[in-house]
């Protein structure tokens, strides 16, 4: 697993907002699997043929700054999260050199999961966009390294990257790009660190009026470096995973401000070390207190 969710850049994702408090709400639903002849290390032993699901729902306060920094807007948020994964394997193997307990497990767990800090900072120049970011992975989520379903990772993770979106109202075109890179710090449980990786989220519509635009988004996983650690015994594990999907976005005015609904939908292919699978996203972006629309 990695500490960035699959996904979690789309579209707008350097346009500058109103500022003020915000209320970003995204129900996230994933399914994914690996064959049984894939073997991962997972509640601290090694797993072989993961089906993994999970339904989550985040919470992202988030406040934009009025006076400007270095010539933009900035921003920051913390994201919760809340919610149910289910995880099942098809052997439990209790060392790398295959010994194998029949039959099959699986695990259930509703829970608080990890919290995220973030900072943004935004600029606007006409038709472009552009925005740094950094991000934290704080530990506080339900875990126990003996379990297959967990809501934690268990171990601080500090990510960080740059955006770029092209937004031409005239014309109703809209593309966004936001490559970042995690670093991970090792888990204390199980020994086990997980390797810097990169990942490129972009998005792609066109709108079909003021309010509605339609296209397509699509993500890049690659981890640049191996695993390391004791734990990290079926060696650097290097994992990587793409996908693409359709998504469909609506704005529309609640007592004088402007909500914004988005559904997109990932198809995943080319998986390396990591189950795959697909998942959908459900955004409710809510303002408080910003600028009349």
């Amino acid at each position: 697993m990695s500490f960035w969710l699959p996904g979690q850049f789309g579209s707008f994702t350097a346009v500058p907002g109103d500022p003020g408090w915000s209320l970003p709400l995204i129900y996230y639903h994933t399914s994914a699997d690996a064959s049984p002849d894939r073997v991962f290390a997972r509640g601290g032993r090694l797993r072989a043929g993961l089906d993994v699901s999970a339904d989550l729902l985040f919470a992202v306060p988030t406040y934009v700054f009025t006076e400007p920094v270095l010539g933009g807007q900035a921003s920051v948020s913390v994201a919760g999260v809340f919610g149910h994964t289910k995880v099942g394997a098809e052997a439990t193997l209790t060392g790398p050199l295959g010994r194998t307990l029949t039959g099959s497990q699986s695990d259930s767990l509703t829970a608080g999961g990890d919290l995220y800090p973030a900072a943004y900072l935004k600029w606007n120049r006409g038709v472009h966009n552009f925005m740094v970011y950094t991000m934290a992975g704080v530990p506080v989520g339900a875990y126990q390294a003996e379990r297959l379903a967990n809501l934690g990772t268990n171990h601080w993770a500090l990510d960080a990257g740059g955006g770029y979106t092209y937004l031409d109202p005239k014309a109703g075109h809209e593309f966004s790009a936001t490559l970042g890179f995690t670093y991970n710090f090792e888990n204390p449980d199980t020994n086990y660190r997980n390797g810097v990786d990169a990942h490129l989220d972009w998005a792609a519509s066109q709108f079909l009026s003021e309010q509605l635009h339609v296209g397509l988004v699509g993500y890049f996983y690659q981890q640049l470096t191996g695993d390391s650690g004791a734990g990290a015994v079926l060696g650097d594990f290097k994992s990587r995973v793409y996908a693409v999907g359709p998504q469909i976005g609506y704005f529309f005015p609640v007592g004088g401000e402007k909500w914004y609904v988005n559904l997109k939908g990932y198809y995943e292919f080319e998986a390396r070390n990591r189950p795959k699978g697909w998942n959908t996203w459900i955004t409710l972006a809510i303002p408080f207190g910003g600028q009349k629309k």
